[in-house]
């Protein structure tokens, strides 16, 4: 069955079928739901559905868009929550320069002093790492790439950047989230990259509610939908279907330490 990755199910988007579709996930062929936390309330809201939900478990981190939320306080706060029994990873953290124009705050300054110690948190409580980066690859690069951290294993959520940079990151313990964009005729550049990172290095995820795969390429995204990544990717790798799914479900075991 399919392991989802990356998920962010208690956004509002699901809030007239959230119930339905958690609940629905096996008879879609979907075994297991990392719901990932993107800011300090999403911390909440992501354990208490890995608590309500067998088939769902969390990861804990602050987006760096929301890095703001965070003071020696908060963070000490954040620490608590990584020790929940439901909590598998950190995450997502990093660093997001795309709308540093628009909106200066968090600056790039605060966005790596925040990534660096959510790292530090990881490598405490030794917990697997969500990384999220967009526009930012050599910073988070040359971060992940520090000596301290270099012990740990990462996710590259939604890896959107070059083949040159997956070469990089392959010198690290780093896996690679790969979802509905792999659909997308604008996908060169990812599908490049996909020609050099191993099977045992992909992770399977939607992002949702974004980034839907096409056909529903604009629609709201969910798991059910992971079946046309599988074909999109199986295809790619030259693999049937059934073997591209365990294999990453294989995968996603190993890094999130199941």
């Amino acid at each position: 069955m399919i392991f989802e990755s990356h998920a962010h199910y208690d956004d509002e988007a699901f809030d007239n079928d959230r119930e339905e579709l958690l609940s629905g996930m096996r008879e879609h062929g979907i075994e297991t739901v990392i719901n990932v936390a993107a800011s300090l309330g999403s911390v909440k809201t992501s354990l208490a559905l890995a608590h309500e939900y067998p088939d769902v478990y969390a990861a804990v981190g602050v987006h760096p868009s929301e890095t703001l939320e965070l003071n020696s306080e908060s963070f000490e706060w954040l620490k608590t929550q990584v020790k929940d029994e439901r909590c598998l990873a950190v995450g997502e953290i990093g660093l997001d320069y795309h709308f540093l124009d628009e909106y200066p705050d968090p600056d790039k300054k605060t966005q790596q002093e925040w990534f660096e110690k959510q790292l530090e948190m990881a490598k405490e409580f030794n917990k697997p790492v969500i990384i999220h980066s967009r526009d930012a690859a050599l910073d988070t690069l040359n971060i992940m790439m520090k000596p301290q951290f270099r012990d740990l294993t990462f996710d590259m959520h939604c890896y959107s950047y070059s083949k040159e940079s997956a070469k990089e990151l392959l010198k690290l313990d780093c896996y690679f989230g790969i979802g509905g964009v792999v659909t997308f005729k604008n996908a060169k550049k990812l599908i490049e990259a996909l020609e050099i990172i191993p099977l045992d290095r992909i992770l399977l995820e939607t992002d949702c509610p974004y980034l839907a795969p096409t056909p529903h390429r604009g629609e709201r995204n969910c798991s059910y939908y992971l079946d046309l990544v599988v074909e999109k990717l199986a295809e790619l790798k030259g693999l049937s279907y059934d073997e591209l799914v365990n294999i990453t479900c294989e995968n996603s075991k190993r890094f999130f330490r199941m």
